[in-house]
């Protein structure tokens, strides 16, 4: 399977193949809210009740789309059209045209370099059942929210 997504069109890919292209990062099983006058979406810190908030998987992959009104089966088709799909996404990127970054872990060969670079939701995320789903908008995320753990780390970092 070395560097296939170099060689191949999504369309060309095996099944095998276009799972691996998934990270891990898990953004894609948070809960989205959209503003109905603008039709902008805004994600939140709620994950699915089916995402691992520690593996950043779900734990019901293979009827995620039976159990959860909603979920996405990504394809080929569907990855050149979907807005929503973080820009750090495998799919999106090589739809795009793009080369897989550093951190992917296909490039890597490390599953955990999605996480150690920061771009998972490995242990930010709330599980859904640990909120009122009636709330959701109190856990938007905002612009600002990556640039306060900075600042926290580097407040940290002073401390010491």
């Amino acid at each position: 399977m070395t560097d296939f997504w170099k060689r191949k069109t999504l369309d060309e890919m095996t099944p095998e193949e276009w799972e691996s292209l998934c990270d891990g990062c898990g953004v894609c099983c948070l809960h989205q809210i959209e503003d109905e006058d603008t039709g902008t979406l805004y994600s939140t810190w709620v994950g699915c009740q089916y995402l691992d908030t520690k593996a950043c998987r779900c734990t019901r992959y293979q009827e995620r789309s039976e159990l959860v009104k909603g979920c996405v089966t990504l394809t080929p088709e569907l990855s050149r059209n979907l807005y929503w799909i973080p820009p750090t996404c495998a799919y999106r990127l090589l739809a795009e045209g793009k080369p897989l970054p550093e951190w992917h872990p296909l490039v890597s060969g490390d599953p955990e370099s999605v996480h150690e670079a920061g771009i998972s939701v490995q242990d930010k995320v709330i599980p859904e059942q640990s909120i009122n789903l009636e709330n959701l908008t109190d856990y938007v995320i905002d612009d600002d929210d990556d640039e306060d753990e900075d600042e926290e780390e580097e407040e940290g970092e002073e401390e010491e």
